[in-house]
């Protein structure tokens, strides 16, 4: 599959937290660092995502903050 995003970082799922509409998708990337994700249960089932599975994140955005306190 072909995308325009340009950020898209490879990992394998580590934990999948179900709740009653949406899920949280824990991927971790090769480096250690970790990526979290909220997205409906339907899309969590149709990925077939669950820990041990390769899959990939794909951040498409406007635009980023930052912020320092």
């Amino acid at each position: 599959m072909k995308l325009s995003a340009r950020n898209q970082l490879k990992g394998k799922v580590v934990e999948v937290k179900e709740g009653a509409v949406n899920g949280i998708v824990t991927l971790e990337l090769p480096c250690g660092q970790q990526v979290v994700s909220t997205i409906t249960l339907d899309s969590i089932k149709n990925l077939g995502l669950k820990p041990g599975v390769e899959a990939v994140a794909i951040i498409k955005a406007t635009s980023v903050m930052m912020a320092v306190e």
